[in-house]
């Protein structure tokens, strides 16, 4: 009798959307890096929050010792670099407080697009830094991860990209067209009508 092959999928893990639209890469004048200076205040009026947070939501175990952490939307930094450090700072700030003890090691994984300029990002990577650093390619809009393996998730500026653009938004005969626009500015309801049902 011959065996019986398993064909049952390892992970569910859905496909890449069809359309991918990562930050502009490199480090020239028009690139993210060189362009995300109003992300970066958002980033730093951000640390109070995170560390209130931490300390009255985030469970702790004294008996690990990798935690770990995925910014999602890294993009080509040097934003993502602060975001984690604060998240560090007040792990560590509540595990000296928790545990009276010397916090575990931290392992920070960074995702975003296949697309995104990961060369960018690891050159700018800072070389003192308290955490191991690993790059995740892939859509969020997909599993990149597996179940239960992360302490702690971050995504600032990221959330509110669409897995792809609305079809009226470009369609020059809708009521919805974008007049070529990346973003809604105004108050046209067919527009937010589009966005809204995309989302």
């Amino acid at each position: 009798m011959a065996p019986t092959i398993d064909t049952t999928p390892i992970l569910d893990i859905k496909e890449m959307p069809e359309e991918a639209h990562p930050m502009k890469g490199g480090d020239d004048l028009n690139s993210y890096s060189q362009n995300s200076d109003y992300q970066r205040g958002v980033i730093d009026a951000a640390k109070t929050i995170i560390l209130e947070a931490v300390n009255q939501k985030l469970d702790l175990e004294n008996n690990i010792t990798t935690f770990h952490i995925a910014d999602f939307g890294c993009s080509t930094g040097p934003n993502t670099f602060l975001a984690m450090q604060n998240i560090i700072e007040a792990v560590e700030q509540k595990y000296k407080i928790t545990f009276q003890k010397t916090q575990p090691e931290f392992h920070v994984f960074f995702n975003d697009h296949i697309n995104n300029d990961f060369n960018i990002f690891f050159r700018s990577l800072p070389q003192k830094r308290d955490y191991f650093a690993s790059g995740v390619p892939g859509s969020f809009y997909t599993r990149v991860f597996p179940k239960a393996s992360l302490h702690f998730a971050h995504c600032s500026y990221a959330l509110h990209w669409l897995s792809k653009v609305p079809k009226e938004i470009q369609d020059k005969n809708s009521n919805a067209f974008n007049k070529g626009r990346i973003h809604y500015t105004g108050n046209e309801k067919h527009v937010v009508k589009a966005y809204f049902g995309q989302f």
